[in-house]
């Protein structure tokens, strides 16, 4: 039986009242300021990266670079794995 707020699958769902941190006002020289909250939540630091990612034009996301980085060298590992795998059911596939 999973906890409320949990799925099925044991990942915990995304709630709105838990990833709502406020709002940031745009300054003069475009910039805004992540809320205390939502820098520590996230372990944004000071001189961290940010990449900023648009939504067609309904808005922007922001992600630390060195978090995507090691979420897409995972992805790209599994991917490897995977290819490996296919590759020698089809070697099998073919000697039968």
């Amino acid at each position: 039986m999973s906890k409320a707020g949990d799925s099925e699958s044991g990942k915990k769902r995304f709630r709105l009242s838990e990833n709502f941190f406020g709002t940031a006002t745009v300054g003069e020289r475009g910039q805004i300021v992540i809320p205390a909250e939502a820098r520590k939540k996230f372990d944004i630091e000071t001189g961290d990266k940010l990449l900023i990612v648009g939504h067609g034009d309904k808005g922007i996301m922001l992600f630390k670079i060195d978090a995507l980085r090691e979420f897409m060298n995972t992805v790209m590992e599994d991917l490897q794995r995977v290819e490996k795998e296919y590759q020698k059911s089809d070697r099998v596939e073919d000697a039968s």
